[in-house]
């Protein structure tokens, strides 16, 4: 029930509501108090992207965004902070709209008497009330709607932002609002977006309706170039030929505000996908250059060298391997592929301990990835460098949990470069006359290794480190490190 049948229920002659009525006014409000949102460290990332978007001072969506910040705001326990935003939103959309009031407010107005709620000012509180409550009496929603189109569009909006998972539920809605106001091209081409969405990872497979919905967007829209870039990219997807398209368009993104649907981040995979890496690269490089600060251009621009790097199998390039550990937050996408192989995962490992020692100074977990690269049996200049920097850690980290593991490691990284024959279920090792050979260094170093202090309770030699069990294979030794939980 709307809060206006609400307080013609209550009060039918009074616009004053006794502050014990609040709380059912106010769950009859259509704001993010009500929207069921939640904000969770995922979600924060969004925060990042909000701000960089709300640089453009024009942009339509300014008061949605600053909307939105507010509500976050207030969820991260900061009301003060909530408030300045969700004022900021009231005079954007007074300003965007070219008037004091507006059915485009009821969302915004909402907020502030949930946000006075919460803060205990009950008069505040009362006020915004009275005035949603006026909004609504003045702008009702058509015959057979439940909600306004603005605030349909704004909820919609704040749903595509806010939650991945409930993008389906936001097409809908800005179906809706189109078919109420069809006039809006803003909305006609946030649906053609995500009408999209199931198909941005297969574009060939985009069927002819939703094709028509995103060109029809982008003729109707063509300042919008993210929405170009998808229409030019489900084009070369079936086939089309696409390359000076993309090089004009490319060139008009480049000489905007960057953030996340400026249209670069689709531009770069046109041209990964469809075109060519090493121009990809010569966008992004060039994206770099103009926007060095933005960090949605550097999210894309790794994309990009990540692509270099895994296209060439079993020789990446070192510089395009550095490049794009240092970009951006992108560990995830190299670190966690299934189909390197021992070779590469141990590159990838040396090269990011080296990135968290000196550029994030994080020497903890530096030392954790040079730990998982020597662990790798493979013997590479990866693996020395590693090993390497191990035995200077082990000279200057007095941690002794740190020092018993990295000498554990060094032992049987020395064993596994002389050819172990066997691991039995005892733990017993049985080298090969290739250790007698060198007998004197590899004593030195077990000796070394159980001479070692021990944490309580630890046997000296070969006590808990995840060895012999009966599926174990012979090769291979497992130290247990994990990868740290970091961000760059």
């Amino acid at each position: 029930m709307s809060l206006s049948n609400l307080s013609l229920i209550f009060f039918p002659f009074s616009p004053q509501y006794p502050s014990i009525f609040f709380p059912p006014l106010l769950k009859a409000l259509q704001c993010h108090f009500t929207w069921d949102l939640e904000v969770n460290p995922p979600n924060l990332n969004l925060w990042d992207e909000l701000k960089d978007t709300s640089r453009e001072k024009e942009n339509v969506w300014l008061g949605h965004i600053y909307n939105l910040q507010g509500f976050i705001q207030f969820k991260l326990g900061s009301s003060e902070e909530a408030l300045k935003f969700f004022s900021q939103a009231t005079e954007t959309f007074q300003h965007l709209k070219n008037s004091d009031e507006g059915p485009w407010l009821m969302v915004n107005f909402g907020n502030l008497a949930w946000l006075h709620h919460h803060m205990g000012e009950d008069e505040k509180c009362q006020d915004y009330l009275s005035k949603c409550e006026a909004l609504m009496r003045k702008y009702p929603a058509p015959p057979e709607e439940e909600l306004h189109p603005e605030v349909c569009a704004e909820k919609a909006w704040t749903l595509m932002r806010f939650d991945k998972e409930k993008k389906l539920q936001a097409a809908e809605l800005f179906q809706r609002a189109v078919r109420m106001q069809p006039d809006n091209v803003e909305w006609q081409t946030s649906w053609a977006i995500l009408s999209a969405g199931p198909f941005k990872a297969y574009m060939e497979d985009m069927t002819p309706d939703v094709l028509e919905i995103v060109k029809s967007a982008s003729e109707r829209d063509p300042d919008n170039l993210y929405v170009a870039a998808l229409y030019l990219e489900a084009r070369a997807a079936k086939g089309e030929q696409i390359q000076d398209e993309a090089k004009d368009l490319a060139e008009k993104i480049l000489e905007k505000p960057m953030h996340d649907y400026c249209g670069i981040g689709r531009v770069m995979k046109l041209y990964r996908k469809y075109i060519s890496v090493d121009e990809a690269i010569k966008i992004a490089d060039d994206a770099l250059e103009r926007h060095p600060d933005s960090r949605f251009v550097k999210r894309s621009a790794a994309k990009c060298y990540t692509k270099k790097v895994f296209s060439q199998r079993g020789n990446p390039d070192p510089r395009a391997t550095d490049k794009a550990i240092r970009l951006a937050d992108v560990q995830t996408k190299l670190l966690d592929r299934e189909d390197l192989d021992p070779a590469e995962k141990q590159m990838l490992y040396c090269r990011y301990a080296k990135h968290l020692q000196f550029i994030k100074k994080d020497y903890r977990s530096s030392t954790t990835y040079h730990m998982m690269a020597a662990e790798i049996q493979k013997e590479s200049k990866y693996k020395e460098k590693s090993v390497k920097q191990l035995k200077k850690t082990l000279k200057i980290n007095k941690d002794p949990e740190i020092q018993r593991r990295i000498r554990e490691l060094l032992f049987f990284a020395l064993l596994s470069s002389i050819n172990i024959q066997k691991l039995s279920s005892d733990r017993t090792v049985h080298l090969d006359s290739q250790i007698s050979k060198d007998s004197s260094h590899t004593g030195s170093l077990f000796k070394t290794f159980v001479n070692s202090p021990q944490p309580e309770g630890d046997k000296p030699a070969f006590h808990g480190l995840g060895l012999g069990r009966a599926d174990s294979h012979p090769g291979r030794f497992t130290l247990g490190c994990k990868r740290p939980q970091c961000t760059l």
